[in-house]
């Protein structure tokens, strides 16, 4: 008899998901909005519910007796996936600490707590204290990802503004505020099993630099050095336990500063977007989707990685044009694996939404290939 599975979401994130299940002869139960929900044709069975309405969908779910239930991409599936995992006794992770790990002031207080190595931060609104804060500063809406509302500040008469942006566009009208970390960024990727947290690879990440840091790329394997790498993996895997992230997919996102010294910036509990199955599947041959599909339905198998070589996606926008004519001759390069221009207007980088097309490169060997020179070709 065939396993079934529940995907929360039917965007673009989740499509990975819809295949790889189908692929693996496991029946899918989608829930989401119609309205962009391009999953629905792939899905066995849709319903037209909001992801957020966590009883509806349990009672489905129970109607059906689902054998497991997933997300990926998106922080506002999350508190479904785990509430419906916790009612009906499938895998995945604690409701009241789900809620935890997509509040970007709760994750910090928990990581507090724990001893994890963060930035200073509050929060805004009447308890917003930056007494003994150092300039500048990086402002970012409490629960949205894809760099939507982050945004630096430099100077006290600049902050207002920026918090009252972060705040509207935030879920629940809250912003945090944090001390500026300098420094290069990594992302580690991992899948956790019963509370152990296995590395999958750790990324380069790119970013567009201030004001709104959105992410321009990433390249993987990571070229820092092993004890640089070391000290990530140790504090993000310190961040996943004081989060009781204990299963699934998760993305640790860290700054290194020019001393060496590693601080979290934030947990994603879900696999990261930004084609992150893909980049994975290239570099290490690990099939990181099949991974996480495999541990909601209580089939995990520790994780190996039979190739290794070099993967990396660069971003289109107005700050990196020349990648315009990159993707336009991408035949002229074997290295290429897909590329795409879905927008012929090129905008200024202030969320991942403000993206005009990407390129995804393999190389053999660990080679980095540089998309940054206008001269490449």
């Amino acid at each position: 008899m065939k396993k079934k599975l529940a995907i929360i979401g039917a965007s673009i994130g989740q499509k990975p998901l819809y295949l790889k299940a189908k692929e693996m002869g496991v029946e899918t139960y989608g829930f989401a909005w119609e309205e962009g929900a391009i999953c629905k044709e792939i899905a066995d069975h849709f319903y037209q519910i909001s992801v957020t309405e966590k009883e509806q969908i349990l009672d489905i779910c129970k109607e059906v007796q689902i054998d497991g239930i997933i997300s990926a991409t998106t922080d506002i599936c999350v508190p479904t996936v785990c509430y419906v995992a916790e009612k009906m006794g499938l895998i995945g992770n604690n409701y009241k600490d789900s809620l935890i790990s997509v509040n970007k002031y709760l994750m910090r207080q928990a990581f507090l707590k724990h001893g994890v190595n963060i930035p200073r931060f509050t929060i805004s609104g009447e308890d917003m204290d930056v007494t003994g804060f150092r300039y500048p500063f990086i402002v970012k809406p409490t629960d949205r990802g894809s760099s939507i509302g982050v945004m630096k500040v430099e100077r006290e008469e600049d902050l207002k503004d920026a918090v009252e942006r972060a705040q509207e566009l935030s879920y629940k009208n809250k912003a945090i505020v944090e001390e500026y970390v300098s420094g290069s960024e990594a992302t580690v990727d991992f899948i956790s099993w019963q509370g152990n947290h296995y590395v999958i690879t750790i990324s380069d990440t790119e970013t567009t630099g201030a004001p709104y840091y959105s992410k321009t790329g990433y390249h993987q394997p990571s070229q820092l050095n092993p004890e640089i790498q070391e000290k990530i993996i140790s504090e993000a895997k310190k961040a996943l336990t004081a989060l009781k992230v204990n299963y699934g997919a998760s993305d640790v996102e860290v700054k290194v500063t020019d001393k060496g010294e590693v601080k979290v910036i934030e947990v994603n509990p879900r696999m990261g977007g930004d084609a992150t199955e893909t980049l994975v599947s290239l570099s290490t041959g690990y099939d990181y989707t099949k991974a996480i599909i495999n541990v909601a339905l209580n089939q995990f198998e520790k994780p190996v990685f039979p190739i290794n070589k070099y993967s990396g996606i660069c971003f289109l926008s107005k700050e990196t044009k020349h990648l315009k004519k990159i993707i336009e001759n991408r035949e002229n390069d074997p290295n290429i694996v897909t590329a795409e221009i879905y927008d012929y207007e090129l905008r200024e980088l202030q969320s991942s939404y403000d993206r005009s097309g990407y390129l995804i490169y393999q190389s053999d060997g660990l080679k980095k290939m540089d998309y940054k020179s206008e001269n490449y070709f």
